[in-house]
């Protein structure tokens, strides 16, 4: 799948704290956004992955699902490689193709524990929403909805690849 050529890559002004994407860039290869690794520089480049891939035309579920992936990944680098650090980035890099997104997430925060994917906890417990414990359910449904997940760190840096099985034809194995 071949992407659309833009004249020339967008670069936004020089980074201020939860400032939208530092920089995003398309070409043959994909779309590429690195962003303040905040809640708000994720939100924002939310916004604007989901535009990007509008050329794609993907159903409302389709979107929702990459959204939700891209939120949970995004949102714990954030929380939890980023803890304590405010000026941390994060790089996203999106390839189209004919098996879905390819995304790779690249940040240079703590490592995952154990250098592995958590598995994620898929089991509600039995009480009310508002008593609900954090943690453990992004996981479960990242790799509900992602395939081929894989997580590597080397020279301190953590790299999370997955594919989103999203622009298929119904009769398409994930």
């Amino acid at each position: 799948m071949t992407l659309p050529k833009h004249p020339e890559p967008l670069t936004l002004p020089k980074h201020k704290p939860d400032t939208g994407p530092l920089h995003q860039h398309t070409n043959d290869n994909g779309l590429l956004f690195i962003f303040p690794g905040t809640p708000i520089g994720v939100r924002k480049a939310l916004s604007s992955v989901l535009g990007a891939l509008r050329f794609l035309n993907l159903s409302t579920e389709e979107s929702g699902t990459v959204e939700l992936v891209l939120a949970e990944v995004m949102n714990n680098i954030v929380e939890h490689a980023y803890a304590g650090n405010p000026d941390g980035r994060i790089e996203l890099h999106i390839t189209p193709t004919d098996r879905g997104l390819l995304c790779k997430v690249r940040d240079d925060g703590h490592p995952m524990p154990d250098k592995d994917v958590p598995i994620g906890n898929g089991t509600l417990p039995d009480c009310e929403i508002k008593d609900l414990p954090e943690g453990g359910f992004g996981w479960f449904l990242i790799r509900d909805l992602a395939r081929d997940i894989e997580y590597n760190r080397s020279d301190k840096k953590n790299q999370l690849s997955f594919r989103i099985s999203v622009g298929l034809s119904e009769f398409q194995i994930n």
